[in-house]
């Protein structure tokens, strides 16, 4: 098996496949590839590995972009399958996921650790071991067990838009750290993409001292 220096990157984001979902929670792993791909050189979308894939770089590493169409709580099959086929280091496999577990807006890039009830990351897991890198794309909680279903599965709102769309753009334009390896260089970007330093205003005092 090749170093993770001289492997590909898979990132796959996790969802599930069809129209009716295409704007749920749940999906927001298959709209963060879906930007991406869109954003960089990539090519057409093929059904392979139980699900679709795409080839190009990023940050002049080999990419593969990924999105199981074995509906979430199997995409793990896909995953596997990819990761088996390519002959690649856990390390070069990077997964975006959305996360309750995380306040709406907030990201977390992290290297192994629980599935906080996500049912996609808990089939990668099962599939491949917990040490792969994720993504975690904060949605939030409904605040009570019960709604957990509803509240993935339901559409993002209009309110939601306000910070997915940076979110999903930030994500982007970060992403080529992600093929450098760097998840704290892809944190930071992202972080200085939303949250960018505010510039101060010189006065007659400053100018004085």
């Amino acid at each position: 098996m090749p170093s993770n220096a001289e492997s590909p990157l898979l990132l796959a984001g996790l969802g599930n496949p069809g129209a009716e979902y295409a704007r749920n929670r749940h999906n927001a792993g298959f709209m963060a590839v879906d930007t991406i791909h869109a954003s960089y050189t990539f090519g057409p979308w093929r059904s392979r590995f139980h699900g679709v894939i795409s080839e190009g770089a990023l940050g002049g590493r080999k990419t593969y972009l990924l999105k199981p169409t074995t509906f979430m709580n199997e995409s793990g099959r896909a995953v596997a399958a990819a990761m088996q086929f390519f002959r690649l280091p856990l390390a070069a496999v990077v997964v975006m996921h959305d996360e309750i577990a995380l306040a709406a807006g907030k990201l977390k890039v992290k290297t192994g650790g629980g599935d906080a009830g996500n049912n996609g990351a808990r089939s990668v897991t099962a599939a491949i071991g917990p040490d792969y890198r994720r993504v975690r794309i904060g949605i939030g909680h409904p605040g009570e067990k019960h709604r957990v279903s509803g509240h993935v599965l339901g559409n993002f709102t209009k309110a939601d838009e306000d910070w997915l769309v940076p979110m999903l753009s930030a994500i982007t334009e970060a992403a080529p750290f992600l093929a450098k390896d760097d998840d704290s260089g892809f944190m930071n970007k992202v972080t200085l993409i939303l949250h960018p330093p505010v510039k101060k205003i010189a006065t007659k005092d400053d100018a004085s001292r």
